[in-house]
Formats: structure tokens, sequence, C-alpha cells
């Protein structure tokens, strides 16, 4: 059961890094995959059956649900490791699993598993909604929908009374930041066809993401069709009009980004945790606005825009690489840590860094951290500037551990597009 009336940040694990920076930064529940059978089995790293408990364990000290992504198709020779997974995940105390087969809903019901159906099934009306009740507390929207379809479903569940196996109402998820792909909710052949990779098994190529030129078959001439990836969405972003997904009925919200960086785990997680407490506590304004999008700009994405939430009709497309604002290098790694001085060293093994710069940290149990450099020593001396091969110590509250990364954030010139 969700710990707050609030909309439910959901926020995408694809490895301890990003875990950590999740729980950090204010999610109230993360999702993640375990080996294969999952839609990232390929561009995330994922966990192992062996991990499970652990997070789990990490998850519940800090009050946050546990979803595992078991949504593929499903051929017959998966059935034994859908099995144990299922299994495993019970075992665990994994607060529920997210399913697009109608197999691995049978399994999660017998083993007494919450489950969450995911956008693959493409819920776009009530009365798909109330067959699926009979499986499902929550249910991820088709995400073609506009906030008016979502809101008029939302409302039905209300006047109808329809619950899940919980005996609670059913409530819907949809999806609120990341990428954004030109098929019916993520289904789509493209990288089957041209690489016998299948997006819908977790192996998409991405081949959609490329240029492409269309060539007159008669004349031989090549066009490139204004110089944009016409296959390729900008990524979703909701944040300014997180106040009309409240009034939508939305009770979860999911950001995208298994295969993300951990830094744009805590950048976005931070940002949507901070805009979601503002529109409950009626602080919610432009300016605000104005701060977090310029902050969701800073880590990976490819322009952004509000999907089909809005009435929109598609045509957002991106351009290529990152429309990040900021870009990291990596420069060092953490070699021990003074809990009494609250003191972290590091060896610098790559180009430079001073005083003034800002820095990023990241390891499986330290998460993220990000910061302004405004003190250090260089073989334990007070230095303004250190560079390759020195040793350096810093002062923070936070521990860090052995074999830690340590990166210098540097401005990009790259600017984001954004439409509020």
């Amino acid at each position: 059961m969700r710990k707050s009336d609030k909309i439910e940040l959901m926020a995408p694990a694809g490895s301890w890094e990003a875990l950590q920076a999740a729980i950090d930064n204010g999610a109230d529940a993360i999702y993640f995959g375990v080996e294969q059978l999952n839609m990232r089995a390929v561009s995330s790293i994922n966990f192992t059956l062996e991990d499970l408990p652990k997070i789990v364990q990490r998850c519940e000290a800090n009050g946050v649900r546990t979803y595992l992504t078991l949504n593929t198709i499903i051929y017959d020779h998966d059935l034994g490791i859908a099995k144990k997974l299922i299994q495993a995940a019970k075992d665990a105390g994994v607060s529920a699993v997210i399913v697009a087969d109608q197999a691995i809903m049978f399994m999660a019901r017998e083993a007494g598993l919450e489950i969450h159906i995911s956008t693959q099934i493409n819920v776009t009306n009530v009365e798909t909604l109330k067959f699926y009740a009979a499986f499902a507390d929550t249910m991820v929207l088709s995400r073609e929908l506009s906030l008016r379809q979502v809101k008029h479903i939302t409302r039905q569940i209300e006047k109808q009374q329809i619950k899940g196996p919980s005996g609670r109402l059913v409530e819907i998820e949809i999806f609120g930041h990341g990428a954004l792909c030109m098929a019916i909710s993520g289904k789509c052949h493209m990288s089957l066809h041209t690489y016998n990779s299948s997006a819908n098994r977790g192996a998409c190529k991405q081949n959609c993401r490329k240029p492409y030129l269309v060539i007159d078959k008669e004349s031989g001439i090549e066009l490139e069709v204004d110089n944009e990836y016409i296959m390729s969405p900008k990524d979703l972003m909701v944040i300014d009009f997180l106040d009309e997904v409240k009034d939508a009925g939305v009770k979860v919200l999911k950001i995208e980004g298994r295969g993300r960086a951990p830094e744009y785990v805590a950048t976005t997680v931070k940002m949507y945790r901070e805009a979601i407490d503002s529109v409950y506590e009626g602080t919610f304004t432009s300016n605000k606005i104005e701060y977090w999008v310029t902050q969701l700009a800073t880590v990976y994405n490819r322009g952004f825009w509000s999907g089909y939430y809005l009435g929109q009709k598609l045509g957002e497309w991106t351009t290529p690489g990152s429309h990040a604002t900021q870009k990291k290098t990596y420069i060092g790694k953490g070699t021990h840590y003074y809990p009494k001085a609250q003191v972290a060293v590091f060896d610098i093994l790559a180009f430079d860094v001073k005083i003034g710069d800002k820095i990023l940290i990241t390891g499986p149990t330290t998460g993220v951290i990000e910061m302004i450099l405004d003190a250090m020593y260089v073989d334990e001396q007070p230095a303004t500037e250190a560079k390759k091969g020195d040793v350096i110590s810093i002062k923070m509250e936070k521990k860090i551990r052995p074999a830690d990364k340590l990166y210098k954030l540097i401005p990009e010139e790259t600017s984001c597009s954004v439409e509020l």
C-alpha cells in the first residue's frame, strides 16, 4: 500500500548507483529488472536473483516500494525462468510485479503478489480496465491517451467503484518523464526486422534514433527530411503541468530511464519530488517551474515536449545526441573516507580540478553526490588546483567508498528546447 495520498513518485533503478540516488532524492518507489524478461534487458545493467533481498532490504529501510518488471512478451521456453523470478520476488518481499503477459498475471496471482499492468497491454478505456481489475491494483494506461481521456477513466473508477484484488479502487499510473518511442506504447518491431533483436523482448537496438535519407526510386534523388530524426521523439516532460496531472486523478507518476546515468535519476527524482510536494502545498508557481525545467535540462535529454497529454499532434522530433546543458568528465576515484573528520580522499587520474568546479561522485552504495568544490587539500596542504597524479582531500558529510567515481561537471554549449 502506498505511504501517502500524494502522487507516488516512481523512479528507475538500472544500477545500484541509480537505486541509491532514487532513495536519497525522495522517490516513493523504484522499478527494476532482474536478468531477463524485462523491457530493459539489454540497455541497463539489470540485477541478479541474488540481488533481490538486498534491493528490498535497502528500499524497505527507507520506506520505498519495490516493483519488479516482468513486462516482455513470453514464449514457452521462458515460463520456467518466469516462475523462478516470481517465486524469488515473493520470497524477497517485492512490493509488486509489472506485467504485460497473461501467463505472468496468473503466476503472480497464484503467488499472492500485487500486480501492476504494463503500458504494453494498451489499456485505453474503462471496460478494458474493468477486465484487468480482476488481476491488478494499478494500471499504466496507454501512453497515447490525453489527460482528458485519463481523467474520464479515473472518474469512472470512482463512479463505478472499480476495485482491484486488494479491495481498493484501481489506481492509475502514467509515464511522466523520459524517453518516448514512436511505436504504440512501445510495441515496436523495427529492431526485430532489421537486427533480429526484439524490442518487445527488451533488446531494442534503437535504430529509429538514427538519421535516414528518403530516396526516390525513379529518379534516384536523395532527400534528408529537414535534418530531423523523424522517428525519434523528444523526451516527455510533465513537470510544467503537474497540477493538471493531479487533477486528472493520476496516482503514480513514472520517470523513465533505467538505461540512463545515476545523476539523471538523482536530478529528475529531486525535481519531481519538489514539484509534487509543491502542487499539494499550493506553492506551484511559474518561477519554480522555470527552475525545475532548467535543472532537468542539465542531465541527459533529447529535448522536451508534453507528449499526447495536452492534445498536440505528434511531431516533436529530436535532433542528434543529448541536449543536456552540462556534461561530466571522469577525473578520478575515491580511496578513503575519515568519518570523524568527515574527509574524503580521491586520486586524480585524469585532467585537472580547481576550486569553484562543480563535481559529481557516484558509487553503488554512495549513490550520487553533486557539489561545488569550495575547498580542498593536495598532499595535505590547502590548494586551489589539483592535476593528474595528485591526491586530494575534500570535506564532506556524506561518506564515500573506495572506487567511487569522481567527475567534473562542465557546461555544454548545446541548449535544450523546451515547450512551456
